[in-house]
């Protein structure tokens, strides 16, 4: 009888919370591939199994009345190929919001919105995850201790203006606009941050268009780094998609200009990819990807500067 009460009890709790709770949604992905690389995470070659930011999230609003609803958000990286944790717990986004007709209002650790206005818009084939990711971007925000402000949709316009706190030793307090506009096939964007500390900032804008079962995208970044042996740089970056039924095609190239203060510095990446939808959730994929780094740089590897990174993948990713 005792037993059947607490059971009864906890029942009634559970039932309470889920009245309470508009709506809670469990997500994720997972997104693995086994790769033959070169002078990517080690000197030489090497077959790995190779994560692809796989992530376990939890998102959820309660309608508080008259427009005005609560919202959250947090976001678990992990390693899909070991199980281990891939950096802080909550690693991707987490934070607590208010959202109503005067736009939203969020506070916590957000992923630079400069950031997915531009490089991440035109990143088609893989989300902009592992080693086929984009190399020569220039991040400056630590997207930790964020307060961030998004603007109603404006005839297909979104803007959007964040302040980080810059609390601690490895993070700066970073100021981060950007706009989004979507009108039918085409997509444009900016982003702009800048760090209070050292003033370095960066400037990227973004265009993408759809045209029927082709798909043409690119960004052009200006960055300013006001530390040894950076200085001014310019980049870009291209990316072309061709949809078959099933399939996919993806190409993509990306360039960046010597930085002031340091000679031979350049570096171009280049991508092409398949991928195969099995569903709207599952695909089967394979890229290869391939960065020439000038002697003093070393964008994509850890084997040491001037190394020439390179992978080939066959993969598998399901989102839920």
């Amino acid at each position: 009888m005792k037993r059947t009460l607490i059971v009864a009890a906890v029942a009634a709790l559970g039932t309470s919370a889920a009245l309470a709770q508009s709506s809670v949604t469990v997500f994720g992905r997972v997104n693995t591939t086994v790769e033959y690389q070169k002078d990517v995470a080690v000197d030489g070659k090497q077959t790995v199994l190779q994560n692809n930011a796989s992530r376990l999230g939890f998102k959820g609003t309660e309608d508080l009345g008259g427009g005005l609803k609560a919202d959250f958000f947090l976001e678990h990286r992990f390693n899909s190929d070991t199980g281990t944790t891939n950096g802080d717990f909550w690693s991707g986004d987490s934070w607590v919001g208010l959202s109503g007709g005067f736009g939203n209002l969020r506070a916590g650790r957000l992923t630079s919105a400069a950031y997915y206005a531009t490089a991440d818009y035109v990143s088609l084939h893989n989300h902009d995850t592992g080693t086929s990711e984009d190399k020569l971007y220039t991040y400056l925000s630590s997207n930790k201790n964020t307060i961030s402000y998004q603007t109603p949709n404006f005839g297909g316009f979104v803007g959007e203006i964040s302040q980080s706190a810059g609390e601690g030793v490895d993070e700066a307090k970073v100021l981060n606009l950007a706009g989004n506009y979507d009108a039918g096939p085409l997509h444009l964007g900016f982003g702009y941050e800048r760090q209070a500390e050292t003033k370095s900032n960066q400037f990227a804008i973004r265009a993408l268009y759809e045209l029927g079962a082709f798909t043409f995208g690119g960004y052009y970044q200006r960055s300013d780094v006001k530390e040894v042996g950076f200085g001014k740089r310019n980049a870009f970056r291209l990316s072309g998609m061709y949809t078959m039924g099933a399939s996919e095609f993806h190409v993509n190239v990306g360039m960046a200009d010597d930085w002031d203060d340091t000679d031979d510095s350049k570096a171009t990446q280049w991508t092409l990819g398949y991928n195969y939808n099995l569903s709207k959730r599952t695909k089967v994929y394979a890229f290869y990807t391939a960065v020439d780094n000038k002697s003093n740089v070393s964008y994509g590897t850890s084997a040491g500067f001037g190394k020439d990174p390179s992978s080939f993948a066959l993969g598998v990713r399901h989102n839920f």
